[in-house]
């Protein structure tokens, strides 16, 4: 469990709720609930049980974080078993790029901190989401949920902006999509990349704050500047707690106690990420790049010269920086630091 990954559960267990103790490496809960309780907006962090099985809250899954699988059409992707350095048996991605690609390397991309990076602005309704319906244009002044017409992309270069959302339309070839993913296309459609905004059928939204979670974020950057080189266990300790704090948003389990309820702000934080990640990536295309693959919300994969990260990336070890690793095409791809 670290800050880049999420295993499709809520990887909680009893206990993970409670504050951390006095002198821990990162009370990350501790900091998210002062954030939270410090807001002149008074947000609700809790929804009552009672209300949970009805809309928006039963409209809202783990689909509107809209994390990409892609992989260009033209690239190979074989499952091959691997032995972890702890001996347990996985299987591992090989990726065989064709020789019309030209000389060169994959070059992998690891985005730094993905998850905490997006709590420096992520768009949130820090109140209830309330019905607001069709929409004649996108209100940057609200934040929620939007049911939507699922937008053409026609490039081949770069995945869908909406990534997997795309895999749960509703009877009508429609997808719901969090504020985040409303944002980029109204980005899209600003720098041409898109012809228009798709239709926004229904909705449920409320005030918008984008600060919510930024002591979170600055907590969690001056925390890693401090740990990050050091390693060890005080650095494990700090990326299990700040996980923690985050998946606590929106606990799966019922049995599972915790001082969040909201669906709506776990879903946008995740998709924030990876709207950024995508925007990364589709920078370094325009720019010229060629792209592999895009994964997850911190993973991008090009074709480069050996030695050679696209330009349109920094390297480094803070937030908004990232780690390059280079392998030959048909060799495994390996697991991340982390």
């Amino acid at each position: 469990m670290t800050e880049d990954e999420d295993d499709g559960e809520d990887g909680l267990k009893p206990g993970d709720e409670e504050d951390e103790p006095e002198g821990a490496v990162f009370p990350g809960l501790r900091i998210l609930k002062e954030a939270v309780g410090r807001s002149k907006m008074h947000p609700i962090p809790v929804i009552r049980i009672e209300d949970r099985d009805s809309a928006p809250w039963t409209l809202i899954t783990e689909d509107m974080v809209g994390e990409p699988s892609w992989l260009h059409a033209g690239v190979t992707r074989t499952r091959v078993p691997y032995i972890r350095a702890n001996g347990k048996r996985v299987r591992r991605d090989r990726l065989d790029v064709p020789e019309s690609f030209g000389a060169g390397v994959l070059c992998l991309i690891d985005r730094n901190g993905s998850f905490p990076s997006a709590c420096s602005a992520v768009p949130l309704a820090p109140n209830e989401l309330k019905r607001t319906g069709p929409l004649d244009a996108y209100d940057k002044a609200k934040a929620g949920i939007y049911l939507i017409d699922i937008p053409a992309w026609n490039r081949t270069d770069m995945p869908h902006p909406l990534g997997q959302i795309l895999a749960a339309p509703d009877d009508e070839g429609r997808v719901w999509v969090s504020t985040p993913h409303i944002r980029l296309l109204a980005r899209l459609v600003r720098e041409r990349h898109l012809d228009a905004m798709p239709t926004i059928h229904d909705s449920w939204t409320g005030r918008a704050n984008e600060s919510l979670f930024k002591p979170f974020y600055e907590a969690t950057k001056q925390a890693r500047a401090e740990l990050v080189e050091a390693g060890g266990a005080p650095y494990k300790a700090y990326k299990t707690r700040l996980s923690i704090a985050l998946r606590l948003l929106w606990p799966k389990r019922a049995e599972q106690k915790s001082p969040f309820w909201r669906p709506d702000w776990r879903v946008s934080m995740v998709a924030e990420a990876e709207v950024r990640h995508w925007i990364m990536a589709f920078t370094a295309v325009l720019a010229g790049h060629t792209l592999v693959a895009l994964r997850n919300v911190d993973l991008a994969i090009f074709w480069t010269p050996p030695g050679t990260p696209p330009d349109t990336y920094r390297i480094g070890t803070g937030f908004g920086e990232v780690k390059a690793k280079y392998v030959l095409s048909g060799e495994i791809i390996p697991e991340g630091d982390d």
